[in-house]
């Protein structure tokens, strides 16, 4: 199919639906020039993207499965000091996928995440507080954001006088799509690198209860995590912590906005929340395309073969609008069942963060309907803008005004750590 837009651009990001279901219909695989100006094949259809995400034929890791010079035409440009960026859980197969994903599988357990329940609860209830008493904010920055960031960073033991520097280093880092982003965005990540290697090293030198800490002592037993291994994993924990989630918070919000019947129905029946997460997940989809693949022998996708050596997009974000799964995908059905669908992904690589990502939503949702009266956006709806990205969809921004009401006090919670985690 020709005249296949920049699907990394912030135009497309803004209302990618209609081309997504035009390839569905009309080239449901279809070959492209992606955005670092490489060849690569994208997966519409819901059947072939599920399918993928559980092929073992598609592996993840490019030096194992392409040759060095297919390697060379295929992945981007990146120095040395940034190597930790393709050794982590993302850009490993099994066995090493499965012995990194073990190291913090227990950290991110539905019970364990459920541990965090009262400090969650009590962080959103300070944002929105403090909302209330101005009756306008940007939600995305004031709300949505420093919600995940702050858990994240807490639980890896990163000082609070630092979070603004990790929120400003990993947008370099998600907001990489060309060889001139790699570029301009080289000295913020060297100081990212610098950062963790000191952070690692303190950790060595005096321990602690965080999760950063438990990742230094199963890198001093040996064999099961080197360091640039141990920088990956915490660069991971860092961006996908927290990203997927203020995405989530902030266009899920706008959906609800968009369609005032779904706002008032949550309003008025806050026990559909656990549905109302899963339907805002399909509808937004935050992290767009599944990160890449590579095909280790030929593959067939219903009539499309796509041969040996070439990297593969499954589009999460047009598999889960697909109408062959989803009746009225376009439609917010709060409490839709079934939905199966693949926000998170599907097989071995499965969001290990999802039990998180979900808990926090469940609490953000309701806080903002419940306590934020009269919720409108402050801005023409025309006038938003959306971050362009080669993997996720989010705002740049969400003006929002309410009716502003007295700030109230709200109790402390003990804050969460990883005490006793010894992987």
């Amino acid at each position: 199919m020709n005249n296949i837009p920049d699907i990394s651009s912030a135009q497309h990001k803004a209302n990618p639906h209609p081309l997504y279901a035009r390839l569905r219909a009309e080239a449901p695989v279809v070959r492209i020039v992606y955005s670092d100006r490489k060849p690569a094949w994208l997966l519409t259809r819901y059947a072939d993207v599920a399918a993928a995400l559980k092929d073992p034929r598609l592996g993840k890791d490019p030096f194992r499965v392409l040759s060095a010079k297919e390697r060379a035409e295929q992945t981007p440009w990146m120095p040395s000091f940034l190597r930790p960026l393709t050794t982590g859980m993302l850009d490993r197969d099994p066995p090493d996928h499965t012995r990194l994903r073990a190291l913090v599988h227990q950290v991110f357990t539905p019970r364990r995440v459920e541990d965090l329940r009262g400090r969650i609860v009590t962080l959103t209830e300070r944002l929105v507080a403090r909302a209330r008493a101005r009756g306008a904010i940007d939600l995305l920055e004031e709300l949505a954001l420093p919600l995940p960031i702050t858990v994240i960073c807490e639980l890896l033991g990163i000082p609070e006088a630092d979070w603004p520097r990790f929120r400003a280093w990993t947008n370099r880092l998600v907001e990489l799509r060309t060889p001139l982003d790699m570029v301009r965005a080289l000295p913020s990540l060297y100081m990212m690198m610098r950062y963790l290697r000191a952070l690692v090293e303190k950790r060595r030198r005096t321990g602690g209860d965080d999760l950063v800490a438990a990742l230094v002592r199963a890198e001093e037993e040996g064999s099961r995590l080197n360091e640039e291994e141990l920088l990956a994993m915490i660069l991971l924990l860092v961006a996908a912590g927290h990203e997927t989630t203020v995405n989530l918070i902030a266009s899920g919000t706008l959906a609800l906005l968009d369609d005032p019947g779904s706002l008032d129905r949550l309003r008025r029946e806050p026990e559909l929340i656990k549905p109302a997460v899963e339907e805002l997940l399909r509808f937004t989809t935050p992290v767009d395309l599944a990160t890449e693949r590579y095909t280790t022998e030929d593959v067939a996708f219903g009539e499309h073969v796509i041969p040996r050596g070439q990297r593969v997009f499954p589009v999460l974000g047009s598999a889960n609008h697909d109408e062959q799964v989803f009746e009225s995908p376009e439609r917010l059905t709060l409490d839709r069942e079934p939905n199966r669908h693949l926000a998170f992904g599907s097989g071995v690589h499965y969001c290990l963060g999802a039990p998180l990502a979900r808990l926090e939503a469940q609490v953000a949702f309701p806080a903002i309907v419940r306590d934020l009266p009269g919720l409108r956006l402050a801005v023409p709806r025309a006038s938003l803008t959306w971050k362009p990205s080669s993997i996720l969809r989010g705002l740049t921004r969400l003006p929002v005004t309410f009716a502003a009401t007295p700030i109230y006090s709200v109790p402390r919670a003990a804050r969460p750590t990883a005490a006793g985690l010894h992987p």
